[in-house]
């Protein structure tokens, strides 16, 4: 199968992709004729997408019909042959995706990821026009004179901007990308970088949005008293393994006490010979493509630092609300811009439209991961992997499962707030039954969410991430994958090793 799918690759021939999705819908009809009628009692068929969905991205490349054909499968196995007089299985298999489509597309998640990426895109645009990431590039361009103290300073712009990973990545990827160029840094050294000064950094600082949601989560579970959520969060600061690593790993990497290895040192190689710095079918992605040329009359650092100011203050004072927080930024910079004679309010209009448009292929990704969680979810995928993990599971041994156990299903679903939502009602529950330390408990699904949306080829950060370095999304999971991963395998050693002296 997987020989068949990479000459998919290899062609790229719409007749062979023809074949393929109807091989995956011959072979789905056939499959839910063996399923039982109760989409509950699925049990590991419940599998089937996910792992159709690794294998489809890891030989084609191609995440968007991967994340499709996934789902449909999915929404196959949910619109199972019907009997007579319950009308037809093609119509309600199409019904079914119909009603996915535009539950997602109406849900509170989507519509909020819209307005603040679709806006962050637009900031971006118009703080880019502004000249005030070219400022900022040419001040910091004569601090970092060499490789090293370009990537440390991306770490260090990383860490200071902590308050969302959106935000962090957004923000770092567009204004040092021009600069690490310079140094002749793959984009993909870049992506991990950002990326992991973003999800990482934000869940283990209790002035976050995620500190804000995780909160509230924790009180809506019954584990937190009414009010006191963020100080429940703070108790799982210190147990948040993977948080920790994966960030301190960074400078680690770049001052090479860590070697690169894998994949990422093969992106080296490729610059290293005089190729590409960015792989190929960046473009698509980068919200940058295109504007290295423009230049810029009267730049100053004031118009990139005072709309990152309003926006992070204005998100913590308006509750810790991004969407609150990038209208109010979108407000000040208009008025800003315009007294200062940087554009006027048609350029105003049209640079905001044009970076609304440069986040249509990221949201389109995301908007595909959350159709194909959304399935999963409909299919039981989380609730077996869960329950089937925890079934024997001991006090010891509940923090090491539970964190292995759902950083799979967050690498695969690549949902982690949705996760929390769906995991923690099940495992905070289950902590308190058999005696294990509940705190240690919660830090596992919380560390398994951060390396769900570190890793997963198609997770908010990773598309955020891969649109603002400019670097193909599969490439960049590809290559941080390995970095992940041995911050994964440490952060399971300490989860066994807290299990068994806290418990």
């Amino acid at each position: 199968m997987f020989k068949f799918f990479s000459q998919e690759r290899k062609t790229a021939s719409g007749r062979h992709t023809l074949l393929i999705v109807i091989l995956v819908i011959v072979c789905a009809t056939v499959l839910t004729l063996l399923l039982p009628a109760d989409i509950e009692s699925y049990g590991a068929a419940s599998l089937i997408p996910a792992i159709f969905l690794i294998v489809y991205i890891f030989a084609t490349q191609r995440i968007i019909e991967a994340l499709t054909l996934a789902s449909l499968l999915g929404f196959i196995m949910v619109s199972r042959p019907v009997t007579v007089g319950e009308g037809s299985w093609i119509g309600n298999i199409f019904m079914s995706f119909s009603d996915g489509i535009l539950g997602v597309m109406m849900s509170e998640d989507i519509a909020w990821l819209i307005i603040v990426c679709g806006l962050m895109g637009s900031l971006i645009a118009l703080i880019e026009k502004s000249g005030g990431a070219y400022a900022f590039g040419q001040w910091i361009s004569k601090k970092a004179k060499t490789k090293k103290a370009s990537l440390m300073w991306t770490w260090v712009l990383g860490v200071v901007i902590f308050i969302d990973d959106y935000l962090n990545s957004l923000t770092v990827g567009s204004c040092m990308t021009k600069l690490t160029d310079q140094h002749r840094v793959p984009r993909e050294f870049l992506s991990y970088i950002v990326d992991s000064t973003a999800a990482p950094l934000c869940v283990i600082i209790p002035i976050s949005t995620w500190a804000v949601f995780c909160s509230r989560i924790l009180e809506t579970n019954g584990w937190a008293p009414a009010g006191e959520g963020l100080m429940y969060f703070i108790k799982t600061i210190p147990f948040n393994f993977y948080g920790w690593i994966a960030a301190i790993c960074v400078p680690l990497v770049i001052l090479g006490i860590v070697p690169i290895f894998g994949p990422m040192k093969k992106a080296f190689k490729r610059v290293e010979e005089g190729g590409p710095l960015a792989p190929p079918d960046s473009d698509k992605i980068d919200i940058r493509a295109g504007k290295d040329d423009i230049i810029y009359e009267n730049p100053r650092m004031i118009n990139l630092f005072a709309p990152i100011a309003v926006l992070v203050g204005g998100t913590i004072i308006l509750d810790f609300d991004m969407q609150m927080g990038v209208l109010l930024t979108m407000a000040f910079v208009f008025v800003f811009y315009l007294v200062q004679g940087v554009m006027t309010p048609e350029e105003f209009t049209d640079v905001a439209l044009e970076g609304l448009k440069n986040m249509i292929m990221p949201l389109l990704l995301m908007v595909l991961a959350f159709l194909f969680a959304d399935v999963n979810n409909q299919i039981h995928f989380t609730l077996y992997v869960i329950e089937t993990a925890t079934k024997f599971v001991t006090p010891q041994l509940m923090p090491l499962v539970v964190f292995i156990a759902l950083a799979i299903t967050e690498f695969i679903t690549g949902t982690n707030w949705g996760m929390y939502i769906i995991a923690l009602p099940i495992v905070i529950p289950l902590a308190q039954s058999i005696g294990c330390d509940v705190t240690l408990a919660v830090s596992a699904v919380l560390s398994a969410g951060v390396f769900g949306s570190h890793i997963c080829f198609y997770s908010d950060a990773t598309v955020i991430t891969s649109a603002a370095t400019g670097c193909n999304n599969f490439n960049h999971a590809v290559t941080q994958a390995p970095f992940g991963i041995m911050c994964a395998g440490v952060s399971a050693l300490l989860f066994l090793g807290a299990g068994l002296i806290v418990n």
